[in-house]
């Protein structure tokens, strides 16, 4: 994709004495997501519903060598197989830099204003209760905007290691959450 770079990133954990039940609670519940996901979720809701179907939106922040705020809009459904056993596929239908976040000025840029730090995220979770606890493995996969040519020694690291970084910070953080 001429002008993109595609992250592929898989990461897996095992919770002692967590259930299915407690993960599906804990991922539906976007009230809560500032809380467990803080401080990259600023705030989340859930703009509608239909069983296990919902659209929801979030405001992130990303901090490394530059602070990005993103507001998020994502399609995301849950299946669960069995007592055990589930998934959840979770889609990006909006993404939009936010300039000067938090004062009065701010404001969405459009397409093409942005850094282009994130233009689409697909996530998808399974999980299984097993051995005395929840197995759960993440799987992201997402869109960016390319390096820039001779620029690479400077943004390269920043750009490859973001989606690497915010995959292993929510699995941390789902262990954390499902430990309480």
């Amino acid at each position: 994709m001429p002008g993109a770079l595609l992250h592929h990133w898989r990461g897996s954990a095992f919770v002692p004495g967590a259930r299915a039940q407690d993960f599906e609670r804990l991922m539906r519940d976007f009230n809560a997501y500032p809380e467990h996901f803080s401080p990259q979720v600023l705030r989340a809701r859930v703009l509608a519903q239909q069983g296990d179907h919902l659209q929801a939106e979030m405001r992130v922040r990303q901090r490394h060598a530059i602070t990005v705020v993103m507001d998020t809009a994502y399609d995301i459904a849950f299946v669960r197989l069995d007592a055990e056993h589930g998934y959840s596929i979770s889609r990006s239908t909006r993404i939009s830099e936010i300039d000067r976040p938090g004062t009065s000025d701010e404001r969405a840029l459009g397409p093409g204003e942005g850094h282009g730090f994130l233009w689409r995220l697909n996530t998808y979770w399974s999980y299984e209760e097993r051995d005395g606890g929840l197995a759960m493995e993440i799987e992201s996969v997402s869109l960016t905007r390319a390096i820039p040519t001779g620029l690479g020694w400077a943004v390269g690291p920043f750009v490859e290691s973001v989606p690497r970084e915010s995959l292993e910070f929510t699995l941390r953080s789902v262990c954390k959450a499902l430990r309480k």
